[in-house]
């Protein structure tokens, strides 16, 4: 018996060593990691009508990409319609798509009362929606005490409300159809707890919450939710991000030596997520992703951490300066 509990105990240290293994090593979750070794690729989803908002840069416009090299049709939204023009000439000299293929719709997501026509628009061109991707929303940097309640509401209004209201008027489409995809560009902020940023980590938090329960509703339903999850990528995410006083923008500058992954490799997996209908992915180096899941399973253990470690140096790992 004794004999059995050990092999028993031994196997489970084995599979922990090599699950800590993967994790150290890789730059997304397991599932993710698998997902990209056995599951379905980007190419799967060809011919597939893909909205994308927030396309006109960072995330959102190398996703376009991707998914216009696996033969997507798409609409790209964003509020600055000659980003959006510019973005459309990449996806067709990189892509398998013709001119037809992409719609460039420009779209504030905060005014919603537009949300309604701009789907009628796209739905008018392509006749249906496959797949929705929320990736519009912005970031933001100040302490918790020197953000206005003002800021809250602004972040609130354009990374939750907007995200959710556009999804509204979309879901009936596909709830009709009885097929469709929601993916919803959340954060790593939207499992940790981000320093320096309470109100983008608030928001991401929260759409956590709505679309996990929008996944639980529409499960047995053919519609599909997908929480994409990246920690610190390069982008211009600081350069508009809010801070603590209305109207100001960061106007923050990444740096070339910084651990940050890749526009390019951050939107591949992002597409491999959404090809494999995947509830979340988490899409992050370390030791951002090995935070992540230390936070995740052993949370008194994470805090515990996180205060040995200090605000200074818990603001380093989120800005990828350590």
């Amino acid at each position: 018996m004794l004999d059995l509990l050990f092999y028993v105990f031994l196997g489970v240290v084995v599979l922990y060593a090599v699950l800590f293994i993967l994790i150290v090593a890789g730059d997304c979750d397991l599932y993710l990691q698998f997902a990209a070794k056995f599951g379905k690729k980007p190419s799967t989803l060809k011919g597939k009508v893909v909205w994308i908002t927030g396309a006109s840069s960072g995330i959102g416009e190398y996703l376009a990409y991707e998914l216009a090299k696996a033969g997507c049709k798409l609409c790209l939204s964003a509020r600055r319609e000659q980003e959006l023009i510019r973005v459309k000439k990449e996806c067709l000299l990189y892509g398998k798509v013709n001119e037809n293929d992409i719609l460039v719709l420009p779209l504030d997501v905060i005014k919603m009362e537009t949300h309604s026509s701009a789907t009628q628009h796209v739905l008018e061109y392509f006749n249906k929606i496959d797949i929705l991707v929320n990736n519009a929303g912005r970031s933001q940097r100040a302490l918790f005490e020197e953000t206005s309640v003002d800021v809250d509401r602004e972040v609130l209004e354009l990374n939750v409300l907007g995200v959710l209201s556009l999804t509204k008027q979309v879901l009936p489409h596909m709830l009709e159809r009885k097929e469709g995809h929601i993916v919803v560009m959340s954060s790593i902020a939207g499992k940790v707890s981000a320093p320096i940023s309470a109100s983008y980590t608030g928001s991401k938090h929260a759409i956590q919450g709505w679309f996990s329960c929008l996944a639980v509703e529409t499960f047995d339903r053919n519609i599909a939710v997908t929480l994409l999850c990246p920690g610190p990528v390069f982008s211009n995410i600081l350069d508009t991000a809010f801070t603590g006083k209305p109207g100001e923008e960061f106007k923050g500058k990444m740096n070339s030596s910084e651990k940050r992954m890749s526009t390019t490799r951050c939107a591949e997996l992002c597409a491999l997520a959404i090809a494999n209908r995947l509830d979340e992915a988490w899409i992050a180096l370390n030791p951002v992703l090995l935070f992540t899941y230390t936070y995740q399973y052993f949370p008194n253990l994470a805090r515990v951490l996180g205060k040995r470690m200090g605000l200074k140096m818990l603001s380093k790992i989120r800005e990828g300066n350590l």
